[in-house]
């Protein structure tokens, strides 16, 4: 009994399509389709210029990623098949690598030894040292951590230990020498050890606080105050992930009701011993974040979409800290140098997922950002490109919906008489977007959605696709009953008795 009743449904609902798709030709589901599919393309990247309705969040919660996913794969093979090409080297990574810890020993260091290694790279006068590390808690092997878990019988030996600097003395004493940025975990939650402030530069703000607009947090992981009151610079370490894959980096982030500085543009700003960091914007978002004479086009949020460059062509720029420590490192990689120091041994590091599908130490996505700025090649995809591909695909396809159904324009004439010439025309127009969409990216950096043109005006034409498939299908009905009902009337007539 289900099976019929099912088949009942059925023909009912092909039905009521048949009868909205005969309708003024397929135009008001034509219509609907694309009206209702560019509000779904909107919701999933809606503009920060006007205000975003109530009914969008529910869209989203009601069709989640629906635009999303399909325009980060598209972004991600425009850099898959053009990623950037370093031109220059302004950053050198210190990496604390398997080598090194099988030579010094595991991690963590005793934060004496990692003074020792900030002390050797500032020998070699490099711009400016950023250390991908943070260290809330006091180091267990200082003299007095030490002497405090001594016996009693051990009196005088504690004694000695307590007269030495503390680990924590020795490393804020390297990191105040050197020109140091200590990097900070940017968290939403609380935690042991986890604050609500941090000691930044400060960040100018020309235009209207956009900290409303920013990626905000409630908590960081920094450093002890001692070791920040020694640095000359403190940064969050955050990067935006995207379904695991790294592809917007935050220039400036909020910590409760204050902006603080990523980690590249923190470096920049000590290197070019700028006193503050530069933040443009108004009602609609962050529109750029400069220090000295560079500006960096954002997106309102604050972040950058940053063009990856293959890790093949970076591995150059990184140093073994065993090298540093040894002497052995050409004082060249150093000298007049942004450095990063960050751990890449296995079980230590923190790997990312790039666009370009590689996994990478998350200081290499920091170094990249940092070479990209000095190179002045940005990714950007601005408010008023959103709003330029959404008046296109109404503009296209609102003339499809006028034009295809007319049944005796020479579009119709055409496709009548070579049927497959609509599937061939529609594969060109497709290719001829993408490629248009990628030149552009090529050209002028520009990440136009060539996915949700795509889709959407592929959706509009199968409505009259659908419509003509459904009356030809009707047709090839009608004709089959016809038929039949001539054999029948054959066979009547065959069996009629003669005169």
């Amino acid at each position: 009994m289900a099976f019929p009743l099912m088949k009942r449904y059925y023909d009912l609902w092909v039905a009521r399509i048949r009868n909205l798709l005969r309708t003024a030709q397929g135009r008001p589901v034509a219509l609907a389709v694309l009206l209702g599919l560019s509000l779904l393309n909107l919701s999933s990247e809606w503009p920060s210029d006007i205000p975003r309705p109530a009914f969008v969040d529910a869209l989203n919660e009601a069709l989640p990623d629906s635009f999303r996913s399909a325009r980060q794969l598209l972004f991600d093979q425009y850099q898959r098949r053009f990623p950037r090409k370093p031109t220059a080297q302004p950053v050198t990574i210190v990496e604390i690598d398997e080598e090194t810890l099988a030579t010094v020993g595991q991690w963590p260091w005793p934060r004496n030894r990692l003074a020792g290694l900030i002390d050797a790279i500032a020998a070699l006068k490099p711009l400016a040292i950023g250390l991908d590390i943070y260290m809330p808690e006091p180091d267990q092997t200082s003299p007095d951590k030490v002497a405090a878990n001594l016996p009693k019988t051990a009196a005088d030996l504690a004694a000695g230990l307590r007269e030495l600097p503390s680990h924590e003395a020795i490393l804020a004493r390297s990191l105040r020498a050197a020109p140091t940025i200590l990097g900070a975990a940017a968290l939403d939650h609380d935690t042991f050890a986890a604050s609500t402030d941090l000691r930044s530069a400060p960040i100018l703000v020309h235009g209207t606080d956009p900290l409303d607009h920013v990626q905000r947090f409630e908590f960081v992981l920094a450093s002890l105050p001692e070791l920040q009151a020694a640095a000359h610079g403190q940064a969050m370490l955050s990067v935006s992930l995207e379904q695991g894959v790294v592809r917007h980096i935050p220039l400036i982030l909020g910590l409760r009701d204050k902006l603080v500085p990523s980690l590249p543009m923190e470096m920049l700003r000590l290197a070019t011993e700028s006193s503050a960091i530069d933040v443009y914007a108004d009602t609609a978002g962050v529109e750029a974040v400069g220090v000295a004479d560079v500006q960096v086009p954002t997106q309102p949020g604050g972040d950058i979409w940053l063009h990856f460059a293959s890790i093949r062509s970076t591995l150059n720029r990184y140093v073994s800290a065993r090298d540093i420590l040894q002497g052995t490192v050409d004082p060249e990689r150093i000298r007049g140098k942004l450095v990063l120091v960050g751990l890449t041994g296995t079980g230590v590091t923190d790997m990312r997922t790039t666009a370009l599908g590689e996994l990478v130490p998350g200081i290499e996505i920091q170094a990249q950002v940092i070479e990209t700025i000095v190179e002045g090649r940005f990714l950007r995809r601005p408010t008023w490109l959103k709003w330029a591909e959404s008046a296109f695909i109404m503009t296209f396809g609102l003339l499809i919906i006028w034009y295809v159904p007319r049944t005796r324009s020479r579009f119709a004439t055409f496709i009548r008489a070579v049927p497959k010439a609509s599937t061939v025309l529609g594969v060109f127009l497709h290719l001829l977007n993408v490629v248009c969409c990628f030149f552009i990216f090529v050209r002028l950096g520009l990440l136009v959605d060539a996915a949700a043109i795509f889709i959407i005006l592929s959706a509009v034409m199968g409505c009259f696709f659908t419509r003509t498939l459904l009356l030809v299908a009707e047709q090839s009905r009608t004709e089959a009953a016809q038929a039949r009902a001539r054999e029948e009337d054959k066979g009547h007539a065959g069996n009629a008795p003669g005169p």
